[in-house]
């Protein structure tokens, strides 16, 4: 009799044992949040946001950064599949170098959405939360539309390319966004790219990594502007914009009668924006990361839940392999006459940072 009892209350202890945990399991899944680095202040913001956001919804993070170490973020992704996170947030250094740790991940039933940079050559990546990267380019471009008159039929003027890191899919959606607004202007003469590099292959700016940009405007401005001015310069992300405008400073632009070119930006980092505010830099494209963490955010709950996660998107985004679908929010374009709007009345960054 009270060997029945003692095993009737270990059976309940067990029963309530395997309650509790599943309880515990449901109410602190954990998600990894791998990001490429800290040496630009919008992937810190990306974090902080993706984690806040996640813990206000009860779930346990694991946010680490890469520093733009494509083993080193392989290794931390590897650790967060072993860990046995439920979901996988991943902004990727290199979008091809996945498929092997992302195959283990499907194996082990991990929801993976690729967060703003799209996974490549993998069919593992259920969803993609961004901005739409080609309107992106779109808006960079009709700055400087707006910013050289060519809408009023000024012109010619002289204008150079930047494009992003050659292994990160958006910066090849931001060009070619540009380009459908330039080329026709290149086309007719009303822009002249003096250097002739044009192209992906040929304007592409590894790790988006400013000192490469200054080193080649650098090059740019001995090799073809002793005698001519760059009026123009296509700049995708900020971290690159102020590399160029370091180089053309060198060289006397901001002084005397040689104004700054038109030089555009994205990200709306806090530098970039003084930049704005002084004249040297003309736009900047603001993604608010607050609303990118919240998609994502929405993605996990949906995915995890059994329920149907809400995209956009269903043509764009092919990696290679599938198409991956997506949820695209809108990016704005930043001027001098509407920083204040955008970026404080909206609460992303406050007063006193400028």
């Amino acid at each position: 009799m009270i060997r029945t009892k003692f095993l009737a209350l270990a059976l309940a202890s067990v029963c309530v044992a395997v309650a509790s945990g599943d309880a515990s399991a449901q109410g602190k899944a954990s998600v990894g949040i791998a990001m490429p680095t800290k040496s630009s202040a919008r992937w810190i913001d990306d974090g902080n946001n993706m984690v806040k956001v996640l813990k206000e919804r009860g779930y346990g993070t694991d946010l680490q950064y890469a520093e733009d170490d494509i083993p080193n973020q392989l290794s931390q992704v590897e650790n967060m599949v072993t860990k046995g996170h439920k979901a996988l947030v991943i902004a990727a250094i290199d979008g091809t170098t996945l498929s092997n740790v992302l195959a283990n991940a499907k194996a082990a039933g991990i929801t993976v959405i690729a967060y703003d940079r799209l996974i490549r050559d993998t069919p593992n990546v259920d969803y993609y939360a961004t901005f739409d990267n080609f309107q992106v380019g779109v808006l960079q471009a009709q700055s400087i539309e707006q910013g050289l008159g060519l809408k009023e039929g000024k012109g010619p003027f002289n204008i150079e390319l930047f494009g992003g890191s050659p292994d990160d899919n958006n910066a090849y959606f931001f060009y070619n966004g540009a380009m459908s607004v330039l080329k026709p202007y290149i086309d007719s003469g009303k822009l002249v790219v003096v250097s002739g590099q044009m192209g992906m292959d040929k304007v592409a700016t590894l790790r988006w990594d400013g000192a490469t940009a200054q080193a080649r405007m650098d090059n740019l401005l001995s090799a073809f502007y002793g005698r001519k001015r760059v009026d123009a310069v296509l700049s995708p992300y900020d971290g690159l914009s102020i590399g160029i405008i370091s180089s053309l400073k060198g060289v006397g632009y901001g002084s005397g009668d040689q104004p700054m070119p038109i030089i555009s930006g994205q990200d709306a980092e806090v530098p970039s924006i003084k930049a704005i505010m002084r004249g040297d830099q003309y736009s900047t494209i603001f993604k608010d990361t607050r609303d990118l963490a919240r998609v994502a955010a929405d993605m996990v709950d949906a995915a995890l839940a059994g329920k149907k996660v809400e995209v956009t998107d269903t043509k764009t985004y092919e990696n290679g392999v599938k198409v991956v679908p997506s949820y695209l929010l809108k990016p704005v374009v930043v001027y001098k006459s509407n920083w204040e709007k955008v970026l404080i009345d909206s609460g992303y960054y406050k007063r006193a940072q400028f």
